[in-house]
């Protein structure tokens, strides 16, 4: 029997803002592709992050056992993968459907030469349209619309904030690995140079950091860390005036909203490709120069110099200033 529809598999099992920069290329299928079915796999915490994407057929979540997992995507009778994970399980579940399947770049020789030898072979493109040529084969071009996030719940400020942080600045203090966050300290000394209220965003993790925070830098300063859900914390970033963050989902998140995006770069850079895309409102702070940096491409616990000076010498007062305008 012909099927009606293509049907097609999309890859990416994490997380939050790698899932985030892979929305243009469901959204273009959708949207130019005639006929299609679109499935997406990824892992089951971070279904948030796509419940409310009208673009999708069908979620699929990754299983503790690979080969349950594979025995369910077997049952779909896909068409074409498309893998924007690219790893050694993405390698086993394509082995094993036996469909045509399109793997985005990783570059990883290219960013090992930027991180051990400052030799910048990386081209001058964002991760995304890299995602977006595993799609190619379809005929599917950007549409330069951007990220997206939809968000699931109906949410209101007045129930999530207090009166005095109605109209606020979002400041998120989380990220993955401690050489992509500003020290505490440091994210003090912001927090005091700022003159508007600013809203602490973060998980579970950042809670302890996010009061030392609001107790040492003033009234103005709400912890929000730990205390929302993602959908909520993306409805906050939707409403704040202007978001200062670090590498990390949340920034990608604010990027779908076409928020005024000041991000802050330390152990990682921008020419990685993951910087704040499509907002028209980016500001990026780094310290340039630096010939340490980058020194991962994912981060660490700690600098392995001991000096820190990637997000020690951030210039934070240029930060509050244009977070003020």
């Amino acid at each position: 029997m012909k099927k009606d529809k293509l049907k097609i598999l999309i890859i990416r099992f994490s997380s939050i803002g790698d899932i985030v920069l892979t929305t243009p290329v469901i959204r273009c299928i959708r949207e130019q592709v005639n006929d299609v079915e679109i499935h997406y796999i990824t892992k089951k915490v971070f279904e948030p992050v796509l419940a409310g994407n009208p673009y999708i057929d069908k979620l699929h979540f990754l299983k503790d056992s690979l080969s349950a997992t594979i025995s369910d995507l077997q049952l779909e009778n896909f068409d074409h993968i498309i893998d924007l994970h690219h790893n050694l399980r993405t390698l086993v579940i394509k082995r094993k459907l036996g469909k045509p399947s399109s793997s985005f770049n990783k570059l990883n020789l290219q960013k090992f030469l930027l991180v051990n030898f400052r030799i910048n072979c990386l081209p001058k493109e964002h991760i995304v349209e890299r995602y977006l040529k595993t799609a190619e084969f379809l005929g599917v071009k950007n549409d330069g619309a951007g990220l997206d996030y939809f968000l699931v719940g109906k949410h209101h400020l007045k129930l999530l904030l207090p009166p005095s942080h109605q109209q606020f600045i979002a400041l998120i203090i989380g990220a993955q690995h401690a050489t992509k966050r500003l020290p505490v300290m440091r994210l003090i000394e912001l927090c005091r140079l700022i003159r508007r209220p600013v809203v602490l965003l973060g998980g579970p993790d950042d809670v302890e950091r996010g009061e030392a925070i609001a107790n040492a830098s003033g009234e103005h300063i709400f912890n929000g860390c730990g205390k929302f859900k993602l959908d909520q914390s993306a409805f906050l970033v939707k409403m704040a005036r202007s978001v200062i963050s670090h590498d990390t989902g949340l920034m990608h998140i604010a990027a779908a909203f076409k928020k005024r995006i000041l991000s802050i770069w330390g152990s990682t850079v921008p020419e990685f490709g993951m910087y704040p895309y499509l907002t028209g409102q980016s500001h990026i702070y780094q310290v340039e120069g630096l010939p340490c940096r980058p020194c991962s491409k994912i981060g660490f616990d700690k600098c392995p110099r001991g000096h820190f000076k990637c997000m020690n010498n951030i210039n934070l007062i240029a930060i509050s200033q244009q977070a003020d305008v």
